[in-house]
């Protein structure tokens, strides 16, 4: 449909409109530049810590199952120099730049149940592999330094920890693509 020019198209050039609505339409957003900037860092970050972890799933699997010293040893301190230097800044760099494009377009941070649902898990994901994987891996790295042998929690937090991000980070994928379970209790009660 096409507009006269002097037919108003925003809710700031309607006069019906409540002081409301105006305020909530002329919220701060991303220009177009700025947000297909924000999202390709956000795209980046979350490719890079996806891929990260499937790295290191597959060199966790390889250490687990080479009878080759050598191999385990280089397994091992491969994946504590990935987790210590790479994966976190690129878990930062997903964090940072998605609740970044929350604020800064008009899905917001909690008004739609897929978005809080992914701010929540990359918190927690996040915060797993700052704290808990990477000490995980610091220690593995320092025990094949000693002894090139598995390290002995090869098998619980290296080998599943990688598999727990990876379900996550997928399930995220799905949750960005079809964006289901409407809007939450906050924005309904705020748009009343």
């Amino acid at each position: 449909m096409r507009t006269s020019p002097t037919t108003p198209t925003t809710p700031e050039a309607s006069p019906a409109v409540s002081p409301a609505a105006r305020r909530r339409s002329t919220k701060a957003r991303f220009s177009p530049r700025t947000r297909k900037a924000v999202l390709l860092l956000h795209i980046l970050g979350s490719l890079t810590w996806l891929g990260l972890d499937v790295g290191l799933l597959a060199l966790s699997l390889t250490g687990l199952t080479s009878d080759d010293p050598a191999t385990v040893r280089a397994v091992y301190l491969a994946m504590s120099v990935l987790g210590t230097t790479v994966l976190i800044p690129a878990a930062i760099l997903s964090l940072v730049t998605g609740v970044l494009l929350g604020l800064g377009t008009k899905w917001g941070l909690v008004r739609h149940h897929w978005v809080l649902v992914k701010l929540v898990l990359t918190v927690i994901t996040a915060a797993l592999t700052i704290s808990a994987l990477r000490s995980g891996l610091s220690q593995a790295a320092d025990e094949v330094r000693l002894s090139a042998v598995a390290p002995a929690d090869a098998t619980g937090g290296l080998l599943f920890a990688p598999i727990v991000s990876l379900t996550c980070y997928l399930f995220m994928t799905v949750l960005s693509i079809y964006k289901p379970w409407g809007r939450t209790p906050w924005a309904r009660r705020r748009a009343a």
